[in-house]
């Protein structure tokens, strides 16, 4: 049960609470809750060869470089499905003329509210990317089973990219 909330840290991406509370054994406890203002929203761009594209990024947060689906966030008011045809524009410069969602994730949901929506993106069309002004990207194709790899060799770890792979592997298997 809660006792009391006090904001602890804000910006325009999350809110950071504390929150004192009663333990399910009864003893009080505190939590640190982390909210995101955006939904997260992931694409996962499979080309007719069976290609999956791939976005390259440095990530401040790990002070390490992550390959990646195309993803961002989805602020409010901003239809889920939009959201992931823009960061799939914006990221690659690909249109899709198929689009299947493949579920929803709670991404650290011990500290934090961070919802992941993702789709399968098909019948691709390229571009030109258009990255904000915060990305310096790079594109790169590999077949599905390479992506896969990378999956399991630890060179993905972005848990977006690792549940619309692992999705994808598993449509496929039970559709062989």
């Amino acid at each position: 049960m809660t006792k009391t909330t006090r904001p602890v840290y804000s910006n325009p991406w999350i809110d950071v609470h504390e929150h004192e509370v009663i333990r399910p054994d009864g003893n009080d406890g505190i939590y640190g809750v982390v909210h995101f203002r955006n939904l997260a929203v992931g694409v996962l761009p499979v080309d007719d060869q069976g290609n999956v594209h791939l976005v390259g990024q440095f990530r401040y947060v790990l002070n390490e470089y992550s390959w990646e689906i195309p993803e961002g966030g989805c602020p409010e008011g901003e239809n889920v499905l939009d959201a992931a045809k823009r960061e799939l524009l914006e990221e690659t410069g690909m249109t899709a003329s198929h689009w299947t969602y493949m579920g929803k994730s709670h991404l650290s949901n011990s500290v934090a509210d961070e919802v992941a929506h993702i789709y399968l993106a098909t019948g691709l069309v390229g571009g030109t990317p258009q990255p904000e002004g915060t990305e310096v990207l790079s594109n790169k194709k590999v077949p599905f089973k390479e992506a896969l790899h990378m999956v399991f060799s630890g060179e993905i770890t972005d848990a977006i990219s690792i549940m619309a792979i692992l999705q994808y592997l598993a449509r496929k298997e039970i559709h062989a």
